[in-house]
C-alpha cells in the first residue's frame, strides 16, 4: 500500500480537441475539472464522453502520474492539457500496465485493471509545449477498465496493487 494524492479529476462530456494541433488549442470547457467523480464498473466515469462506449470500455479511465507531467506554455499543466482523467502524485502508474490496482479516496476502493499505456498524441506539443509528446513517450499515463463501482475524490488516497502484472518472458 502506498499513500498517494489525487491532484485533479477530469470528467468531460465533450471531445476536447478537434481539428489539427497546428490550428491551435480550441476554447476548452471550464467545468470539466471536478473534485468528485463517480465510477461505474465496466462503464467508466459517469458524465465522461467515453462512459459506456463499447470501443472504450477497456480504456474508459486514464490515469497519469504528476511526476511525469512537463510544465505547459503557461507554467503549471494538468489534465485539461493532457486529456487524462486522474492525475496522481506518489506512484509511477506507468509501471503497472497489466496489473490490477485499487485507489481508495476514503469511500472504499475503486479497482482498476491497468490495460495499456496511454500514448501521447500530437496535441501534447501544442498544449504542453514543444517536445512534450516525445518526453511523455513512456510516461503518458495508462488506460484502465474499472472493475468496481465507487467514488474518486481529489485529496489523499491509498494505492494498492491487487494483482501484479504477469511476468514478461
Amino acid at each position: 500500500m502506498a499513500r498517494v494524492e489525487v491532484l485533479q479529476l477530469l470528467v468531460s462530456g465533450v471531445h476536447r480537441f478537434e481539428g489539427r494541433p497546428g490550428d491551435g488549442v480550441p476554447p476548452l470547457p471550464g467545468t470539466d475539472l471536478v473534485t468528485t467523480a463517480r465510477v461505474r464498473a465496466g462503464l467508466g466515469l459517469v458524465g465522461d464522453r467515453y462512459f459506456n462506449r463499447p470501443a472504450h470500455r477497456d480504456a474508459s479511465i486514464t490515469v497519469m502520474a504528476a511526476e511525469r507531467l512537463p510544465r505547459g506554455p503557461a507554467g503549471e499543466a494538468g489534465l485539461r492539457e493532457t486529456r487524462r482523467n486522474v492525475l496522481l502524485r506518489g506512484v509511477d502508474i506507468d509501471a503497472f500496465v497489466g496489473a490490477t490496482v485499487s485507489l481508495d479516496c476514503g469511500t472504499g476502493p475503486v479497482v482498476l485493471a491497468v490495460r495499456s499505456a496511454a500514448r501521447p498524441c500530437g496535441w501534447m506539443d501544442t498544449t504542453l509545449g514543444p517536445g512534450s509528446r516525445r518526453a511523455l513517450r513512456d510516461g503518458g499515463g495508462v488506460r484502465c477498465r474499472p472493475l468496481t463501482d465507487g467514488v474518486l475524490m481529489v485529496g489523499p488516497a491509498e494505492f494498492v496493487v491487487v494483482e501484479p502484472a504477469p511476468a514478461k518472458h
